[in-house]
């Protein structure tokens, strides 16, 4: 008989020693119905799977594992799935976000625990992308990430709709009287049609675009759309690929360097993409000591123009997207702007990806020469109310207002500003500042998408659409208007400057200088400050205990303080 190969794989730890257990493992594989054939020298590839009915946009990903598994088994690898916690943004409060951290470390302690030489990491809704990727990037064994792909656009009548850039729309116009009650339904019955995320340039779709460009995803991931057969494509080509990867051992911490995350900052910027991308992949960044310090995400803002015309910034929604060339074709047009000796889990160079790429629709992605808007979509604020910075998607806010000082009316809590915005008695302007406090990491706690704080509707029937709006909270990836979020130090914080502000103050807001001013006298704002109190001093137990004890800021990705590799 020959000599049996050695199995050099990480795996071989588990199944390939002395002890009893080992033989109780092939024992355990042999019981689900596996011949040794299966897995004896064989890479063990886990799938990752965050799947779950709670969670809408990740539906299909039971199906897209199927997927995954026939390419493992024909690279010659063992696929074996299994679950972790599934975070939907639809119907977690009181938000998903407070868990991503949770979710974060189940992935991470899943792949550490088991047998697993590669993994495939099957993602969707906002935060289980980044979750899934900070996760890998703690374990750092070979990884490929997969997402449930972009809805179809929703249609309404003739109208093409973005959930739920659409949605906020139309509630304004519902609040205003402009569409009856019947309507208002017909829309929700139309605007989410398919399995997957949401279908404008909101979070999870800028998370899966950017993997992309991270290097972390195949081409292609960040748009095919959820239902088309090409997914199912991309999935069976990322399990093949991912035993590939286990072979040459390539890991996250290759792939995801300095200048890739450089790269995915640009590639924000170009895409008009998510504010709470800031936060994430500051946070994946941590998890392999890189630094990316809200200045650089500005920099790069001054000198990248947005170039895809994708809602809540633009017109056109994903499939468009997709059907114009999807991100591939964005990095090509930005290519001089990159890195290009960035690798891919593909095995390829970011710049020789881009080589295949083809912008066939002018209209959806534009050119250097010929942007969407000059700068990039977003902006970092500094100033005395946000002194370790605040983020505007400007992209999609009003030209009028990016130049604005009022007069500011504050909301000390999200229920507050729920009982109240609305009141005959509420004494508001249209040129006012709305000021939410205490809806950041520790405040809320979990830092909820509460920025995009609501127009009373008195001012929505007279005809304004939009105000300026100041909070420590996040908003959506989907909303838009002159929203200003992620103001840091929060207002739970002690000698924050945004616990001190008070309704009557003057705030002003200057995007083209990037200032942020709460313009009352130092003195003043230090007096307040000796006066104040925790304004959420409820006690917490359990996990939320865990998260306000050890969640850092917003400039610093919201990670807990245990999670964030120090800096090299």
């Amino acid at each position: 008989m020959g000599s049996k190969k050695q199995n050099i794989n990480r795996s071989s730890n588990w199944l390939d020693t002395p002890e009893l257990y080992s033989w109780l493992r092939k024992a355990a594989f042999n019981s689900q119905g596996f011949n040794p054939r299966s897995y004896e020298n064989k890479p063990i590839i886990g799938i990752c799977n965050s799947w779950s009915e709670l969670t809408h946009c990740n539906q299909n990903l039971r199906q897209l594992a199927e997927s995954v598994k026939r390419g493992i088994w024909q690279a010659g690898g063992f696929p074996l799935e299994f679950p972790v916690i599934s975070l939907g943004e639809y119907h977690m409060k009181p938000t998903s976000m407070l868990y991503r951290n949770l979710m974060s470390i189940d992935v991470e302690e899943s792949i550490r625990a088991n047998p697993i030489d590669g993994v495939v990491l099957l993602s969707g809704c906002d935060k289980t992308t980044p979750a899934m990727l900070m996760g890998a990037a703690s374990a750092n064994i070979p990884s490929i990430l997969v997402t449930s792909g972009p809805q179809l656009s929703g249609r309404w009548r003739t109208e093409p709709l973005g959930a739920c850039t659409d949605c906020r729309r139309y509630e304004t116009e519902f609040k205003a009287g402009k569409i009856n009650e019947q309507e208002w339904k017909e829309i929700q019955n139309s605007i989410l049609r398919s399995p997957g995320h949401c279908m404008v340039m909101g979070t999870a779709s800028t998370m899966a675009c950017l993997s992309e460009i991270l290097g972390m995803a195949l081409p292609g991931n960040g748009t095919i759309p959820a239902v088309d057969s090409r997914r199912h494509q991309l999935a069976e080509q990322s399990g093949f690929q991912i035993v590939k990867m286990v072979s040459e051992n390539i890991t996250p911490s290759q792939i995801m360097t300095n200048k890739a995350f450089e790269n995915s900052i640009i590639g924000l910027h170009a895409l008009g993409g998510s504010t709470n991308a800031i936060i994430h992949l500051t946070a994946i960044a941590g998890r392999l000591s890189i630094d990316l310090p809200l200045d650089l995400f500005d920099q790069f803002s001054r000198n990248t123009p947005v170039i895809t015309n994708l809602k809540p910034s633009g017109q056109f929604l994903m499939e468009d997207f997709h059907y114009a060339g999807g991100m591939q074709a964005v990095i090509k047009e930005i290519s001089p702007l990159l890195s290009p000796e960035e690798k891919s889990v593909s095995g390829l160079k970011i710049s020789e990806l881009a080589t295949f790429a083809r912008n066939d629709n002018k209209a959806v992605i534009k050119s250097l020469d010929d942007p969407i808007y000059p700068e990039g979509g977003l902006a970092v604020l500094r100033g005395s109310l946000a002194p370790k910075g605040a983020v505007i998607k400007h992209s999609a806010a009003s030209a009028k207002l990016l130049n604005h000082t009022g007069r500011v009316i504050v909301f000390d809590s999200h229920d507050q500003i729920t009982d109240n915005i609305n009141s005959e008695n509420l004494d508001i302007k249209d040129e006012d500042i709305l000021v939410l406090k205490n809806s950041g990491p520790k405040g809320a706690p979990g830092m909820p998408e509460w920025g995009f704080l609501p127009i009373p509707n008195k001012l929505l029937k007279k005809g304004t659409r939009d105000m300026v709006r100041i909070s420590d909270a996040r908003m959506s990836g989907t909303a838009f208007g002159t929203v200003v979020v992620h103001v840091s130090p929060e207002s739970a914080l002690e000698n924050s400057a945004m616990a001190a502000v008070k309704t009557g103050d003057t705030v002003k807001l200057d995007v083209n200088k990037r200032k942020l001013e709460l313009l009352v006298e130092p003195s003043e704002i230090k007096n307040r400050l000796k006066n104040h109190t925790n304004d959420n001093p409820k006690k917490e137990s359990g996990y939320t205990q865990l998260y306000k004890k050890h969640v850092l800021q917003a400039d610093e990705g919201c990670d807990f303080d245990f999670l964030r590799n120090p800096t090299k």
